[in-house]
């Protein structure tokens, strides 16, 4: 056991500390700090340990951070959401579950809007939840409609977790925006499919709404929903389409999204100087835990790697003999066992650096990986025994909400993520396609 490097205790480390309560971001900091004194010395660890945080300083890609968090924070304290909602259930409230569809399109839009999955599942399910649960809504469709449709952040560009993912990959972040796109379609596609058909096949789990509730003209009810969803409608296609289209870059279309989350809070009369302080407070709040983690994964990942990290896991993998394939499902099974842990931003921060280097030689196109694994963080997002996805809702649900009722809603869910995930690996065209056309 002695002549196994250092590195080798870091993991379980880090780990001890999290399951004994410490933050994610100091327990990464720790044993970074701890780590790192036997291979500079005491006198050079805190000189070293700042040049790992002064690389994080310099990335001008995560300057896009707290734009988009204060774009989906001011989007989240205006009436938008609540207009957005009623707008899709004049649409698809007649349909079989149409309060879960109107959801599950209200998360698809929002999630475009913000990039941060639990603001999206907080805000769309304080809208929705009563809602359904007026109707007599199944709370296992309740609870799976509500976590899924909030994990489509993970997915819908703008996405944070895309823009930490390229940037800690150096891969472009407009490719991985785009690479995102049509696999996060096939899933609300999957999405709107389950709900639709097992409410067609189980009336009793998403009665009926009142038919009274979308008796109006025409007219009127295309006047409603131009002025609830147009508006917002706009504000994503013009950041979304402008890094797709490379008319700018991430950060710049992060600073026209906030400024224009302001102007469509004046547009409908919504903009108040306590909300948009409240947006502020938030956003440095979220900007600080995520960057903290961003830090911490930094150092964590530097010094295993110079604690003899990075010829551990090259022996290990070449002791296993995989072929491309093989390293590839080992890699996603360890982002999703971990992303099942951890949060998502260690995920990407510790396994990323890591795995990167095998790529290249095993003839595995880098940002189809990354679209697989980004999926995979998504998955683990609904997964057991973290699931984060559960305890926002069980933040935001009635005290009847079981937290059985809520495993059994999400599984259906976390199967169509697992066939987007099969659909872009076996289809990489998916992934790489629409990149390809955007350069």
């Amino acid at each position: 056991m002695s002549t196994l490097p250092l590195a080798v205790w870091m993991f379980p480390a880090a780990l001890t500390l999290i399951f004994v309560g410490m933050p994610v971001s100091l327990s990464l900091i720790v044993v970074a700090i701890g780590f790192s004194i036997p291979f500079f010395g005491i006198d050079l660890a805190g000189l070293q340990l700042y040049r790992f945080i002064g690389s994080v300083a310099n990335n001008y890609s995560l300057a896009a951070v707290p734009l988009f968090i204060f774009m989906g924070a001011v989007l989240e304290n205006s009436g938008i959401g609540k207009r957005v909602f009623e707008a899709m259930k004049l649409w698809l409230g007649r349909l079989p579950g149409g309060l879960a569809l109107a959801t599950m399109a209200m998360c698809a839009l929002f999630a475009a809007g913000t990039g941060i999955v639990g603001a999206v599942e907080v805000m769309v399910g304080l809208l929705a939840i009563p809602a359904m649960v007026a109707n007599k809504y199944d709370k296992g469709l309740i609870s799976g409609t509500i976590c899924a449709g909030g994990s489509l952040g993970t997915m819908i560009p703008p996405s944070i977790v895309v823009i930490i993912y390229a940037s800690v990959a150096q891969l472009p972040v407009g490719d991985l925006l785009a690479g995102t796109l049509l696999p996060a379609l096939l899933m609300v596609v999957l999405f709107f499919g389950y709900i639709l058909i097992y409410c067609t096949l189980k009336p009793s789990a998403a009665p009926k709404v009142d038919p009274s509730e979308f008796d109006m003209p025409l007219s009127v009810k295309l006047k409603i929903s131009v002025r609830a969803i147009i508006p917002p409608l706009i504000l994503v296609v013009s950041v979304v389409g402008s890094i797709l289209m490379g008319i700018a870059a991430v950060t710049e279309a992060a600073a026209v999204g906030a400024a224009g989350a302001v102007i469509l809070t004046i547009v409908y009369r919504d903009f108040n100087w306590k909300s948009t302080w409240e947006a502020a407070i938030k956003t440095i709040v979220i900007t600080s835990m995520i960057l903290l983690i961003v830090v911490g994964g930094t150092m964590f990942t530097s010094v295993f790697r110079l604690q003899g990290g990075g010829q551990l896991v090259n022996e290990v993998v070449r002791a296993l003999g995989l072929g491309p394939t093989g390293l590839l499902l080992l890699f996603l099974a360890i982002v999703f066992v971990m992303g099942a842990l951890l949060d998502w931003v260690s995920v990407v921060l510790i396994c990323i650096p890591l795995f990167m280097p095998f790529l290249a030689p095993s003839g595995i196109d880098p940002l189809w990986f990354g679209i697989l694994v980004i999926i995979m963080i998504q998955t683990s997002y609904l997964t057991p025994p973290m699931a984060p996805s559960i305890f926002y809702l069980r933040g935001i649900a009635p005290p009847d909400f079981r937290t059985v009722e809520m495993y059994k809603g999400i599984v259906p869910f976390v199967i169509c993520q697992v066939v987007t995930g099969m659909a872009v690996y076996l289809w990489p065209a998916m992934a790489l396609w629409l990149p390809s056309v955007m350069r």
